[in-house]
């Protein structure tokens, strides 16, 4: 039997932990034990790729799936529906993002199992959050960005200091025509320009699009954007007018362990 699945750490409410606390009870050496009980794993399949000697990967995603039920007691199987219309799905969505999940997979019922790849019958759909950030910084790109400014340094403004505190990067959603621009203007603005790239006067206002956020000591907010890319810049606001971090921290005070996905 050759199952495809994951396991993940459950909150006695049933939601999933945070990614990052997850991953802590990987590649442990000490403390097992204790991590055992303070964070025990749960261990949830999705798709079934062989069975009693035969491979099933050629067959339908409806087979497998047929078949995996058939297989393991129901409580370890992903939950998963067959939407009839954009309503079902959508509703099956919301509840899924509402227990806290990241959001859900959307499967072909008649599509084969394509390991190590991915493809149009496989779609992840997941909940985003949209922040306007203020550009203090960017890295030169590398390969075919050679010569852009390409990855920026984002950061949210305090509004009782007036400063502004970086809380990641991004060098995702960006145009050629976009990296041409702003390596031209981000130049204009620098005030000092390091090996790396370029700091500069915080001046651009970029929308920035993100799933989640986690705490991070990396970044003097305490918090680091998860999969940020770039909408585009905000030519009509000032830097006066982005976020705030106290709504960053709101985000984060709201969300809870976005982390799991269920299918469809």
């Amino acid at each position: 039997l050759i199952l495809d699945g994951e396991a993940i750490a459950l909150r006695s409410d049933g939601a999933p932990y945070p990614f990052q606390d997850t991953m802590r009870r990987f590649g442990r050496v000490l403390d097992i034990d204790r991590m055992r009980a303070v964070m025990p794993l749960s261990v949830f399949f999705f798709d079934c790729l062989h069975r009693d000697g035969e491979d099933l990967v050629a067959l339908t995603g409806a087979a497998r799936f047929a078949a995996l039920s058939a297989a393991v007691p129901s409580a370890m199987v992903i939950p998963r529906i067959a939407a009839a219309d954009l309503a079902t799905a959508q509703q099956f969505y919301d509840d899924a993002v509402a227990r806290m999940h990241e959001g859900v997979m959307i499967k072909a019922a008649g599509a084969p199992y394509e390991p190590g790849s991915r493809s149009a019958s496989w779609l992840k759909v997941k909940r985003a959050h949209t922040l306007d950030l203020v550009v203090i910084g960017a890295e030169w790109g590398n390969g075919r960005r050679r010569g852009w400014l390409s990855n920026l340094h984002l950061a949210a403004r305090d509004a009782a200091s007036g400063d502004f505190i970086m809380l990641g990067k991004t060098f995702k959603g960006m145009t050629d025509t976009m990296l041409e621009w702003q390596t031209r203007e981000l130049l204009e603005r620098a005030v000092t320009q390091p090996t790396w790239g370029v700091e500069v006067r915080p001046e651009l206002v970029v929308e920035v699009t993100f799933n989640d956020l986690q705490a991070s000591t990396r970044y003097p907010a305490g918090l680091a954007l998860r999969f940020a890319r770039v909408k585009g810049y905000r030519p009509d606001k000032l830097p006066a007018d982005a976020d705030t971090i106290e709504t960053v921290r709101t985000i984060y005070a709201g969300q809870a362990a976005p982390h799991s996905t269920q299918a469809i």
